[in-house]
């Protein structure tokens, strides 16, 4: 499988700010989620992969091409759905999607003809003759979908496909874009700040942070590798083995993150660490261990201990099926 697109120490400054710090990545064909905060700089590479922004330095190739020389013929295997709405108010939807296809080069007929193969697609055959400014927020990330779709890109970059849509058109969307996903010989890069839409479409993930890759890699590596997370409880018999039970987890190698209930925490332990180690310190520093739950491993966890964003991580609450029952010390 070839590279889709390779990036060697790009730097992006917007005056004396760094949009793009150093960013070194190769990523092959497939599904790709780029996933980051605001301002992370998510939107900034979209853009230098499109040719529209020059960026400071570094080199950048699609599809093995570099994108300062290339931009034009590259854009053409490119489909792009930008983030803004970016319709244009007296058109209609069969209008908008067909001009679309010109502007990739395409004939007037195959444009239309095109076009009304994808609103019936996407299930837009009623609202064809109507004007753009008259739909909904759903049906508008619907039309611009077409229109980043009507040249059969090989391509296609969505910037934040699901903003603004309600719980069911969200829905819809991954649907779409899942699909679009599994095209044998196409690829798709999905720039959200929403983990889940990212583990429900693509099969590899880029974490960005201030401008800096955090991580890169198949998703399903990603969570493979993650180190051991359990939601534990306990009574104590004095004010001070609270703190003597906690003391001895991190001394033994763990990583702590108390909840803000007493009594509760977050513990991250390696492959090597025994369930029965959490007994053994409970009891030398008498306390009860009442629950012990492994936590599940999702991008969301991942992207939090990547990012080191510890002030968002949620609190430990009551564990509803503990794994344990009550043990005596």
């Amino acid at each position: 499988m070839s590279h889709l697109f390779e990036i060697d120490s790009l730097v992006h400054r917007y005056g004396s700010i760094f949009a793009l710090n150093e960013v070194s990545l190769s990523v092959d064909q497939g599904s790709i989620g780029l996933v980051g905060q605001n301002g992370a700089g998510k939107s900034t590479l979209i853009k230098i992969l499109l040719g529209l922004l020059k960026h400071t330095n570094g080199t950048v190739k699609v599809f093995g091409s570099d994108i300062s020389q290339h931009s034009v013929g590259l854009r053409g295997r490119i489909g792009y759905m930008p983030e803004r709405e970016g319709i244009i108010p007296g058109l209609n939807g069969i209008e908008y999607v067909g001009l679309s296809g010109e502007l990739n080069g395409m004939s007037r007929k195959i444009a239309l003809r095109r076009a009304h193969e994808l609103l019936s697609q996407l299930g837009l055959d009623e609202a064809r003759y109507r004007r753009l400014e008259n739909y909904s927020a759903g049906m508008i990330q619907r039309i611009k979908l077409a229109a980043t779709l009507v040249h059969d890109p090989d391509l296609i970059l969505l910037d934040e496909p699901t903003s603004g849509l309600d719980p069911d058109g969200r829905a819809a969307m991954l649907a779409l874009l899942k699909s679009l996903a599994q095209r044998p010989g196409k690829s798709l890069l999905f720039s959200t700040h929403l983990l889940g839409d990212i583990e429900h479409v693509c099969n590899h993930a880029i974490i960005m942070e201030k401008g800096k890759i955090a991580a890169s890699g198949a998703l399903d590596l990603m969570l493979e590798s993650q180190l051991n997370t359990f939601l534990i409880r306990w009574k104590n018999k004095n004010s001070s083995s609270n703190d003597v039970y906690l003391a001895a987890l991190k001394q033994s190698g763990a990583e702590v993150s108390l909840s803000e209930e007493f009594g509760q925490a977050r513990v991250v332990v390696t492959d090597a660490w025994s369930k029965q180690q959490f007994f053994k310190l409970a009891k030398e520093a008498h306390v009860t261990l009442i629950g012990l739950e492994p936590e599940e491993i999702d991008l969301r966890t991942v992207y939090q201990r990547v990012v080191g964003y510890k002030k968002n991580l949620p609190p430990v609450i009551s564990l509803k099926k503990p794994e344990v029952s009550e043990v005596n010390s």
